[in-house]
Parts: structure tokens; C-alpha cells; sequence
């Protein structure tokens, strides 16, 4: 038995420190850095990252983290073609350019345009012939008021000849300006030939007005990272994701300090040259070190923290939370450690970060929000979300299901036996829907300014440099929260 088994260590989480303040000279919280990293080659100005859960992150939800300067990862839990294209609504969401712009051949018709208008949520098609020559335009507003699905979009369409077209290469102030004086929405690139090259858009324009810390590539566009396994076919999963523009691969598993991950890690960064790799969840130093050394790009930190988790009451295992960032903090190295769990409020972040992780991973808080692909329901005039963890017994029947694949004969048979070996470590449940996810994002982004102003920190390096934790007893916790008032607001 070792001795760290008889009790001698103590494992502490959020509530069970407060951090020291010391001297400030930060005149606003604004004048802070919130800046850190998610992996080896991905900055983000918002240190928040969106689970890899199905109640959680999809398209929706990464686009708006993106865009308020954090990053979404694409969960999993789906087949193969799902997860690519959620991938790829991220990618073609916004950019500087779309180099590669949803086109139509010139026998397509309404509905066709009206299928692929909605199935990739754009505002408008380039109509092109077979050497990719510009025949038309076709918008939203084009196809609108149309009741007759089968007419051709040759007659609806803004002909070549009236749009206004610019050559590949122009500048985005010069496009800015063809756009404004020709009060036109879209500027189609042509190459010397008149082939289509690309596409710019006045939303697009707009949006980098909007959203200044926007996570973005050298292209562009919004980042976005994808969930792997570690079993079957995980390498051509991860081939697809990539060519569809995952910015980071994440290889999804429970237990990440295992001979499974550390040999996809390998696979993995030998196979996409350029691509950070992302592994966990691990609990210790040396899990932490040995995904390091196997090439992860930043490793994932957390085992039973999680408000649907309950690894730690099923299995007996586990490390609370803050003890298990800062001891993966120490053998990590220089690789950004991800607090993946436990939090549940502005502070949480403060904490998290101050004891060593670059970002913390956010679930159920987000979960409740507008973008998370969880459904709505109404429980007595109130509305709430529906969550579940992803080692819950409702996850694994529905991925037992899907590998089965639809109509196997075999499909009642490998559920019922699952259902009879499970022990499942997730639960699932509602949870009171939160509005939009930007605004949960600022209140978690206000309290770790605020946070970082009370310790003197400028930057987050600085704050984990400056941090002084001090131990709380359950009274000092309780002095912490409201009291002695009757809370009205």
C-alpha cells in the first residue's frame, strides 16, 4: 500500500481555498490580460473552452464560443459524416475569404437550393457551370417567396453579367468598398480565366467589427476542435475531421493516463503533421508527463469532477479538482494543462488558472444555454435543458446503437446485454436554461478579471505566479456565501 493511500496527502478542490489578495496597481479590470493557451499552437483571449458533450457542444455552440473569444469542441457521440459536417459549419461560418464557396451546377432548381440553404445555413449559392465559371447568383431573398420547388434557378438567379465580381487577391479594404458603393451582400473572386475563386461577404465583414477577440486561423476563419476515441476507426475519423478543418484533435477518454491513449497520442502525431493534439482526462503528474512525452499538445485534466459524473462514487477513484490541476500542472512541463470539471462559478476559473491550467473546460453551466443541442422543456412555467454525462447509461445505449448501425438485427440483442453489464459512471437530468452562452461567458470572463485584479495580476502567467491559496474550514465557506439577509435580488 502506498503511503499517499493511508491518507497522508489531502486533496482539495474550489470551495476548499480562497485565494490571497495582495497589492494591485490594475486601475480597471478591463486593463487585464485574460489571453492564455489552449494547446501548443492555439492562443485563445478568452481562456474557456466548451465540453465535448452531446448536451453541450455542436455547431452552435462552438461558433459562439469562437466568436467571443474561446473555442467549442465538437463532441463524438455521433457517426462519422455528423461530426464532420459540424465541423464544417464552423469552418464556414465566417472568414476573411471562403475560399471554397457552396456552389450549384446550372440544373438545379429551388428546392435543391432551398435543402442547401438550410442544411448549411448560409445566405446565398454561386450558380457555376463544369469548369467552374460563374453563371449566377442565388440568395435567400432570391428563392423567398418561391412555391414552386421544381423551377429552375437559372430564372431566379442574379445573372453573371449583372453582379459585381472582383479578382482573387483584392484587398478586404477594396472589397469593404465594392461591397458599400454597390450596396450588395456578396462579392464572388474570380480567377484570370473567370473561375469562381472564392467568396467574400458583408456579414463576414461585419462580424469581425462585432466580435474583436474572435478565435481565429491564419484564413480567418472561426477555430474549432474535434473529439477522437481511441478504438475502431478513430484514425480515418481524425483524417476526415482534419480535412474538414479541425484546428485540434481531442482524444476523448475517461481514463487518458492508459497504454489506449498514449498509443493514439503517438498515432496520432505521426499521421497530421501541423495538427495539435489534445489528450486526457488524467488526474496526476505523471499521467500528465507521459501523455506529454507520447507528443500531446495539452492535456485534459479532471476525473469525476463533473456535475453528471459520478466516476468517483462508482469506481472509488478519483482526485479533486484544484489538487489535480496543479499536480498535472507540475508534469506537464511547458504544455498547457485544461481544467476539464467542478466549475460552477466565476471564481472557480479564478482558481482553476491560478493553480496552473492555460483554460478550463465548462459543461453543464453551458449546457443550459441556447446553443447547446440539448432539447427544451417546461417543468411548471419554468424552462430547463436536458444534460446527461457521456458515461451515462442513456449515452452508452444510444453509441451502442450507432455502432449497431440502423436496423441491425443485432441492435435489441448488444442494448439489452449493455443494459445488464452497464454501471454506468453518468448521470443525466435538466437543468434551468441560462439565455445565450456569450452571456455566460462574460459573467465567467468578469469574475476572473475581477479575480485576477484582487491578486495583483496583470496577465495569467502572472497570476500563477503571485497566487497565494489559504485553506478554508466549512465556517470560513459559509462566511464566503450571502448571509444573514433574506435575498430579495
Amino acid at each position: 500500500m502506498k503511503v499517499s493511500a493511508l491518507g497522508r496527502r489531502v486533496g482539495l478542490t474550489f470551495d476548499d481555498v480562497l485565494l490571497v489578495p495582495g497589492f494591485s496597481d490594475i486601475e480597471s479590470r478591463k486593463d487585464v490580460s485574460t489571453k492564455s493557451r489552449f494547446s501548443t499552437n492555439i492562443e485563445l483571449n478568452v481562456p474557456i473552452v466548451s465540453a465535448n458533450m452531446d448536451a453541450v457542444t455542436e455547431s452552435a455552440m462552438a461558433i459562439a464560443m469562437a466568436r467571443h473569444g474561446g473555442l467549442g469542441v465538437i463532441h463524438r457521440f455521433s457517426t462519422l459524416e455528423e461530426e464532420v459536417a459540424e465541423v464544417a459549419k464552423v469552418k464556414r461560418s465566417e472568414g476573411v475569404v471562403i475560399e471554397d464557396p457552396i456552389t450549384l451546377g446550372p440544373d438545379a432548381t429551388v428546392g435543391e437550393a432551398w435543402e442547401v440553404i438550410r442544411s448549411h445555413d448560409i445566405g446565398g449559392i454561386v450558380m457555376v457551370d463544369g469548369q467552374r465559371r460563374i453563371l449566377g447568383l442565388v440568395t435567400r431573398r432570391d428563392i423567398s417567396l418561391e412555391d414552386s420547388p421544381r423551377r429552375s434557378l437559372k430564372e431566379v438567379m442574379t445573372p453573371r453579367r449583372r453582379l459585381v465580381a472582383a479578382p482573387r487577391g483584392v484587398s478586404l479594404e477594396d472589397a469593404t468598398r465594392l461591397l458599400r458603393d454597390n450596396k450588395i451582400e456578396k462579392l464572388p473572386l474570380v480567377d484570370g480565366r473567370g473561375r469562381l475563386a472564392g467568396l467574400i461577404t458583408a456579414k463576414d465583414i461585419v462580424k469581425r467589427r462585432m466580435f474583436p477577440l474572435a478565435t481565429k486561423d491564419s484564413k480567418g476563419r472561426l477555430r474549432v476542435a474535434a473529439a477522437v476515441g481511441v478504438k475502431g476507426d478513430y484514425l480515418k475519423r481524425a483524417e476526415r475531421l482534419v480535412e474538414a478543418g479541425a484546428d485540434a484533435l481531442v482524444v476523448d477518454i475517461a481514463h487518458g493516463h492508459s497504454a489506449h491513449a498514449i498509443e493514439t497520442v503517438r498515432a496520432m502525431k505521426r499521421a497530421f503533421r501541423g495538427v495539435d493534439v489534445v489528450a486526457g482526462n488524467v488526474a496526476t503528474a505523471r499521467g500528465a508527463a507521459d501523455l506529454v512525452k507520447a507528443g500531446a499538445d495539452a492535456v485534459k485534466v479532471g476525473v469525476g469532477g463533473g456535475s453528471v459524473c459520478v466516476t468517483r462514487i462508482v469506481s472509488g477513484s478519483g482526485v479533486p479538482q484544484l489538487t489535480a490541476i496543479s499536480d498535472s500542472r507540475a508534469g506537464a512541463g511547458d504544455v498547457p494543462v485544461i481544467g476539464d470539471g467542478g466549475i460552477r462559478s466565476p471564481g472557480d476559473v479564478t482558481k482553476a488558472l491560478a493553480a496552473g491550467a492555460s483554460t478550463v473546460m465548462v459543461g453543464s453551466l453551458f449546457a443550459g444555454t441556447e446553443e447547446s443541442p440539448g432539447p427544451t422543456v417546461l417543468r411548471e412555467g419554468a424552462r430547463f435543458k436536458m444534460t446527461r454525462g457521456m458515461a451515462s447509461l442513456g449515452a452508452s445505449v444510444d453509441r451502442l446503437r450507432r455502432e449497431a448501425g440502423a436496423g441491425s438485427p443485432k441492435m435489441d440483442e448488444l442494448v439489452g446485454e449493455a443494459m445488464e453489464e452497464a454501471v454506468p459512471e453518468g448521470v443525466g437530468g435538466l437543468i434551468p436554461y441560462r439565455g445565450r452562452v456569450d452571456e455566460v461567458v462574460t459573467q465567467l470572463v468578469g469574475g476572473l478579471r475581477s479575480g485576477m485584479s484582487y491578486v495583483g495580476a496583470h496577465d495569467v502567467p502572472e497570476l500563477q505566479r503571485k497566487a497565494e491559496f489559504i485553506r478554508v474550514t466549512e465556517a470560513g465557506r459559509k462566511e464566503s456565501l450571502p448571509h444573514d439577509i433574506k435575498s430579495v435580488f
